[in-house]
């Protein structure tokens, strides 16, 4: 379930297909075998309605949810912009020499952050996340170095800076692990499926099946699909762009 939830497009064939067997379920199996008498048409009917009201309802939660997440990864990455351009000024706070240490490895720490960003192979972002480790192991080092040599409140505020980089980058790993659970996304195909069957068992003419048993399957997928998208930092369409980092890069001094 997680494989198809992570990837947009092979979440809507796999939705559509299940919405569309669902469909084509209640429009033929059911129908032919437990037909729905005249009496019993209105209680259906009540029963049909509340199932698609449950469905939208659950299709905008979920939506809400993925959508709330999206703008948590957005703001984490202006966060982790403004802490990194701070501490790039506040490191002129400690000695010259671990002022240009600092400066030289948040510069190539910042790339490994833009990177972070863009790059969507598994083994690059492993590698990726390994030199970002390095890297802020080095930066505290040189920082708590720095203040330990000029011990003053002034040098602090390169600590606390240095804190603060590598806090929004943990903040932002978080927000990357942080999505919609499997177990919202199970409830959600098996009320669709259950949605679509019930379309397909209350379609009374032959003409209007066909219609039916497609534009529902397709409307509920392509649901499935925007939701998918905005939750999958790095495999949907809708990504977060690393604008700020970008920005802040464009304005470091050149070497």
């Amino acid at each position: 379930m997680q494989q198809f939830i992570r990837h947009p497009i092979i979440l809507f064939f796999v939705s559509l297909a299940l919405m569309s067997f669902a469909g084509w379920i209640g429009a033929t199996l059911l129908r032919s075998r437990l037909p729905i008498s005249e009496d019993s048409r209105d209680d259906f009917k009540l029963v049909q309605s509340a199932t698609l009201t449950l469905l939208a309802l659950v299709i905008g939660f979920s939506l809400s949810m993925a959508v709330n997440r999206y703008d948590q990864r957005k703001n984490y990455e202006e966060e982790e912009a403004n802490a990194i351009g701070t501490e790039f000024l506040r490191a002129a706070l400690l000695p010259a020499g671990t002022a240009a240490e600092i400066r030289g490895n948040l510069a190539r720490y910042l790339e490994l952050r833009i990177e972070f960003y863009q790059a969507r192979d598994a083994q690059r972002i492993a590698q990726i996340n390994a030199a970002t480790a390095d890297l802020q192991t080095k930066l505290w080092n040189a920082a708590a170095s720095g203040a330990q040599t000029q011990p003053n409140p002034i040098s602090a505020l390169a600590v606390a800076g240095m804190n603060d980089v590598i806090n929004t980058q943990g903040y932002t790993q978080a927000a990357w692990w942080n999505r919609v659970p499997v177990a919202a996304w199970t409830l959600l195909v098996l009320i669709g499926m259950l949605a679509n069957l019930l379309v397909g068992y209350g379609a009374e003419h032959t003409s209007s099946k066909g219609r039916l048993l497609l534009i529902m399957p397709v409307t509920v997928s392509l649901s499935f699909l925007l939701i998918s998208d905005i939750d999958s930092p790095r495999n949907g369409i809708i990504r977060v762009v690393p604008q700020n980092l970008i920005s802040t890069a464009l304005s470091l001094p050149k070497p």
